[in-house]
């Protein structure tokens, strides 16, 4: 441990980047980032044996009186004699096959691939030499970080790494609250290690302050996720912003943005709420949007099914649709979709998961060229429908209208995407209205030809002060862009 440390502080101060915020912020987003629009994100672990409740299963199965603590002790018994490690054999992953994930996600139209690494349960899924509890050791006997990376980047897909450990500081804490099977003596390298109270969740300081022990411990499992696998983008979840992690945030950002200087290439961080310096990074919105358009490249990161993260047999799904509306509201204000997928826990991802991904690479398949190699246009749109801003805003989402428009932009052509279809054909764009003034329009060059991407159905169009009028026959049940060429 003491010589990897070292390694770290001798690549910092070798590197550009040092670990303080003056010199992280120098750093740029790269140009590969931000032609990247649309990711897959996946949750698979030893929380995919039981598959219920959702990816918290290995907490919440230790707070007494909740479904997941009832469900456990009647499908499995009491957590004395099966605890949440007992999984671990039953997660054997059989059925995983790394290029048929890759060909999958090629095929949905995704452009980066971010597994996670390591979740709340402290369960590793890539290959480690700082803990014995990982898939290559145990369970599934597989290096699944690492066959997934190589069989992505063979098809041209950019891959990174999830880590959500730092939670795991009091995310088994409540089995040290009854008779289970987390109980003290815990040490440094144990599964359930340190199982720490926990507070209100939402707030991190009513959770006692994580130790320099296992902030260490997180730094090096960061550092040799990024040293053993070299990935593009490393993804952190909420509880990074403690302000006790600062300091350990500011040494993994130099070190591993100086690891790429050294390879020759740039690396992304995703990070949430304030953890770091606004500028070193790229922020990232869960479940949630920005209303408008912003100046910076961002990310939003939601999942196929509304109720879990990773695969449980109660999964509430979304439709491709809403994601494409999602995909589309996304890229017109400079941002980016990380969809997640939850496999089952012998490696096969759920039919309904497929069909969502299969369906959204149908649509980009037609409709790409208004998403890929795009860039935000002078506004993102127009419509009747607000979009809530911040974190967690799915649950108020109100359905698009046919007078929902977003707009990209590419070259001579504006990308304008009617939201939802229009029942009756009749399309009207005030953005693009012809205006009285030339010196008031808000459009950059004269509308030469109007047309719907991957169809030949004829339409007709026009201009007046109001709007630009598109008529046409043609419906889906998808949203549908018009190409609007420009002089």
């Amino acid at each position: 441990m003491e010589a990897y440390l070292k390694t770290i502080e001798d690549t910092i101060q070798k590197g550009p980047f040092q670990d303080n915020w003056d010199s992280l912020s120098a750093y740029r987003v790269p140009e590969w980032y931000r032609q990247m629009k649309f990711g897959i994100f996946i949750h698979w672990g030893v929380f995919s044996v039981p598959a219920f409740d959702s990816e918290w299963y290995s907490r919440n199965m230790y707070i007494q009186g909740s479904r997941a603590f009832e469900y456990h002790i009647k499908t499995y018994g009491p957590q004395k004699t099966f605890g949440y490690k007992d999984f671990i054999p039953m997660f054997k992953a059989e059925r995983f096959d790394p290029e048929a994930w890759a060909d999958l996600f090629q095929r949905a139209g995704a452009s980066y691939v971010i597994p996670v690494a390591e979740h709340h349960d402290g369960f590793q899924m890539y290959r480690s030499e700082l803990s014995h509890w990982n898939s290559y050791e145990m369970g599934p006997h597989r290096d699944v970080l690492g066959e997934l990376s190589t069989a992505c980047r063979k098809r041209g897909l950019a891959t990174g790494a999830s880590s959500h450990r730092i939670e795991h500081w009091f995310f088994m804490g409540p089995g040290k609250t009854f008779d289970s099977d987390i109980h003290e003596p815990l040490k440094r390298g144990d599964f359930y290690w340190p199982a720490m109270p926990e507070g209100d969740h939402m707030d991190i300081h009513s959770t006692p302050e994580p130790t320099d022990e296992f902030l260490t411990d997180w730094l090096l499992r960061t550092c040799e996720i990024i040293d053993r696998y070299h990935p593009s983008m490393i993804y952190f979840d909420w509880w990074i912003q403690h302000e006790s992690a600062k300091p350990y945030l500011k040494k993994l950002a130099a070190y591993y943005y100086n690891r790429a200087a050294e390879w020759g290439t740039s690396a992304v961080i995703n990070y949430k709420y304030d953890a770091f310096l606004f500028g070193t990074a790229v922020p990232d919105i869960e479940r949630g949007q920005f209303a408008e358009m912003k100046s910076f490249a961002w990310q939003s990161d939601t999942s196929v099914a509304l109720n879990s993260w990773c695969y449980t047999e109660e999964n509430q799904y979304r439709t491709a649709e809403s994601l494409v509306c999602d995909l589309m509201d996304i890229v017109s204000k400079n941002g980016r979709l990380l969809l997640n997928v939850g496999p089952k826990a012998d490696g096969t991802i759920p039919p309904e998961d497929t069909a969502i991904l299969e369906e959204i690479g149908r649509w980009l398949d037609v409709n790409g060229e208004a998403v890929y190699g795009t860039t935000v246009w002078k506004k993102f749109g127009e419509g009747p429908t607000e979009i809530v801003s911040g974190h967690f805003g799915e649950s108020s989402k109100k359905p698009f209208t046919s007078e929902d428009f977003r707009f990209t932009a590419a070259k001579d052509c504006v990308y304008a995407t009617a939201m939802k279809c229009s029942e009756d054909g009749h399309y009207a764009i005030t953005s693009f209205a012809d205006p009285q003034d030339i010196h008031k329009a808000d459009f950059r060059g004269i509308i030469r030809d109007v047309s719907i991407l991957g169809s030949d159905a004829p339409l007709q169009w026009h201009r007046d002060e109001e709007a630009l009028h598109i008529h046409t026959k043609y419906q889906s049940n998808m949203p549908v862009v018009f190409r609007l060429a420009l002089d």
